[in-house]
């Protein structure tokens, strides 16, 4: 990948944008929640399965189809993306399963998917073979259900039994039930959790910790629980022993156990995670019943324990706020720490001053920020973001007799985003990959002590990558900061050409460059413009790059978004006409937004799974756990700033907004569908031109079928074509 940091390119800063002047139609007489519900003309759209929604879905979907299944583009791209989706040459993503390698496959044959295992030489060879543990396809036949396999949490060392979460149709909700992987079978009267949105731990073979749906009171206003039990096998959730009681009122997405063990299965530690808010919380330490609180910041991340030269067994965690435990020292936010938990979680301590001061085990620069730890008995390994590109360390405390932290580079390909897969503490390997925009991702294993990575396997091209480069520019926001982006183009481009500009810009979320084979063949090699944007409210620099654009400036994430897209008019890269934006969940507030506040840099949007209604956003399930990411709409102050924005609500007549394409999931209980289905009614009422499809299945990560998820692709790439190509 070719790098250009913006030498000898003059910069424009980007203003803040100049909204109308008039109030918009639908704008609450005030900003109560009464106010706002009494404004909201459509408020019926947020009934799930309600008559009039699912009245106005099927319209509305036969509307869209008509639009784009029709096209001669779509059943091309259509093909084209279930072969990338379900070829059978994907590298099959491992996990480590007692001594051998696990790994869930779907393709055409198989669209549910399979769980199965190997051995890790078998992995390794050409000609790999599999058992097969569990059938999806079949089991969802078997019992009359739309069964999404939504992943296995197995008990170590020999992980021979695993509890498989299977959703209904795709939703974040699942059931729990425990499954026996020598007998590749259900364990008769074994554990069985009903359908919800549980956090479970493996606290020994008959035991388990459960934060779960316990009756009434027992949940958040987000629907997530507050409350940690022990429950013994053949128990039921009602006799289940409280170990944990958070509050009704903490924010976040529930209170977590979590147990953690060294490579021989023995525990270490077992902390429970209790959220305040989206990223506050406390960290306790559960000690034979007995919960203790961490003398920890509020901001933090913790990865583990670690004991090996270290002689006791320490926390390593990353703080996400500046942190004096001492009242001297000041630790920047973003730095990696380890602490002995007798100092954190000492009997009767109270707050600050601690008794020894943390080790530092990395502090990055300003430019870099720590995207994942992995933990070995005897040293661990850091994925670094360097300028959004990827590193990799290792890092190990007393080397040749110094009582100190010291690292060593694992050598990684350059200009590629590395990332840590699974770890296997009993065998200290752990997995890593690295791909580019136009490289095939390279699946590598790491182990022990090494410091090179060993390819086990390369994912075959899948587009023709030598038509295009990717290169890193730069532009200046409306307050002067600088924000990266990566631009994916041909390499013979004379003029403006159709472009995709994708962002996100929350929850600390890092998009490093990364490996789209149906974008590649459905776009890139139709002649298209890849951008993707790296602005605040991301990770990609840490803590202080995500909190930069939290709450009340909020406004700073769409101004970065909007001064790319006229950095790449200014370059000659593209045209306001030929410029479509794309963008989901959080991304679909951005996307939203950037329409409703710049409809001139703008000819295509791609608003997918999205927030949009963001005065309404706490009330539709699971929204008031991300409060601590936008604000409070129910604290007047706090409204006024979400307000200013909200697209459901700044929505005006007469704006040139072009043709957008709405589009979520019926199943989606992570961002309720009310959101998009407002927004495309209102589009409507005002005579704008739009499309709005929803999908009955999938839920929101829309990995439920890839056959209909190549349909959702060919969907999205024959609109853009229309608004950009045509």
């Amino acid at each position: 990948m070719m790098k250009s940091l913006m030498m000898g390119v003059a910069v424009v800063a980007i203003a803040a944008p100049a909204f109308a002047q008039q109030t918009p139609p639908h704008f609450p007489a005030d900003l109560t929640p009464a106010g706002v519900r009494a404004a909201d003309d459509h408020l019926a759209l947020e009934e799930v399965n309600g008559t009039e929604a699912m009245a106005f879905v099927a319209a509305s979907n036969e509307r869209a189809l008509a639009s784009l299944t029709n096209d001669p583009r779509y059943e091309t791209f259509r093909q084209e993306a279930e072969a990338i989706l379900t070829a059978t040459d994907r590298i099959p993503a491992p996990s480590f399963l007692g001594d051998g390698i696990g790994n869930f496959w779907q393709d055409a044959a198989n669209p549910k998917g399979v769980w199965r295992r190997t051995t890790l030489d078998s992995y390794r060879s050409a000609d790999t073979q599999w058992e097969t543990l569990l059938d999806i396809d079949a089991l969802s036949r078997v019992e009359g259900r739309d069964w999404v396999f939504k992943g296995a949490s197995c008990l170590a060392p020999d992980e021979t039994r695993c509890l498989i979460n299977l959703s209904d149709g795709g939703k974040d909700a699942v059931v729990v039930r425990e499954f026996d992987t020598t007998t590749r079978a259900f364990v008769d009267r074994g554990f069985i959790v009903p359908e919800g949105k549980h956090r479970i731990s493996w606290l020994d073979r008959d035991t388990l910790l459960v934060a779960t749906d316990f009756g009434a009171g027992t949940l958040t206003e987000s629907g997530y629980p507050f409350i940690v039990k022990s429950l013994k096998r053949g128990q039921t959730l009602a006799q289940a022993t409280e170990v944990y009681r958070g509050d009704a009122a903490d924010g976040g997405y529930g209170v977590s156990p979590s147990v953690f063990r060294d490579g021989a299965g023995t525990i270490q530690a077992v902390l429970i995670n209790r959220p305040l808010d989206t990223f506050r919380s406390e960290i306790w330490r559960l000690v034979d019943g007995t919960a203790t609180k961490l003398e920890l910041p509020e901001r933090v991340s913790t990865h583990g324990i670690m004991t090996g030269s270290l002689r006791e067994n320490q926390l390593i965690f990353t703080i996400e706020q500046a942190w004096s435990p001492n009242r001297g020292r000041e630790y920047p936010a973003g730095t990696v720490l380890a602490m002995p938990l007798r100092v954190l979680g000492a009997p009767g301590m109270g707050p600050p001053p601690l008794h020894g001061d943390p080790q530092t085990v990395f502090q990055p620069n300003p430019r870099q920020s720590v995207q994942d730890v992995a933990i070995f008995d005897n040293d661990l390994v850091i994925a670094i973001s360097d300028n959004v590109v990827g590193t990799l360390r290792r890092f190990a405390f007393e080397r040749d007799g110094r009582p100190v932290w010291t690292s060593t580079p694992v050598a990684a390909p350059e200009n590629s985003a590395v990332g840590i897969g699974d770890v296997s503490r009993g065998s200290g390997q752990m997995f890593v990959s690295t791909q580019g925009f136009l490289t095939p991702p390279t699946l590598n294993l790491l182990d022990a002590g090494a410091d090179e990575l060993t390819a086990l396997k390369t994912a075959p091209a899948k587009f023709d990558a030598s038509t295009h480069v990717t290169e890193q520019f730069e532009a200046v926001s409306s307050d002067g900061v600088r924000i990266p982006y990566f631009v994916t183009r041909p390499r013979d481009q004379s003029g403006p050409a159709p472009t995709i500009l994708f962002g996100y810009g929350g929850f600390q979320a890092s998009f490093p460059p990364a490996y789209k084979p149906e974008m590649g063949k459905l776009w890139l090699e139709n002649g298209g413009v890849f951008v993707q944007a790296n602005i605040r409210g991301g990770g990609e620099f840490g803590p202080q790059w995500h909190q930069a654009a939290l709450n009340e400036n909020r406004q700073r994430a769409f101004d970065d978004f909007a001064a790319v897209a006229r950095d790449l008019e200014q370059r000659g890269i593209t045209s306001p006409r030929r410029l479509g934006i794309y963008g989901r969940s959080n991304g679909g507030v951005l996307t939203s937004v950037s329409i409703t506040q710049h409809p001139d840099l703008f000819n295509a949007a791609v608003i997918e799974s999205p927030l949009i209604d963001m005065l309404r956003y706490h009330e539709l399930p699971a929204g008031a756990s991300w409060i601590g990411e936008y604000g409070d709409p129910r604290i007047p102050e706090e409204a006024a700033w979400i307000a200013r924005y909200s697209a459901y609500q700044q929505l005006r007549p007469g704006a040139n907004y072009p043709r957008v394409y709405i589009t979520t999931n019926t199943r989606d209980d992570r961002v309720h569908p009310g959101h998009a289905r407002k927004f495309a009614a209102r589009l409507g009422d005002m005579g704008y031109d739009h499309l709005y499809y929803e999908d009955t299945a999938g839920g929101h990560s829309n990995d439920a079928d890839p056959v209909a998820n190549a349909r959702r692709w060919a969907r999205h790439y024959v609109y853009l074509a229309q608004q950009l190509m045509d």
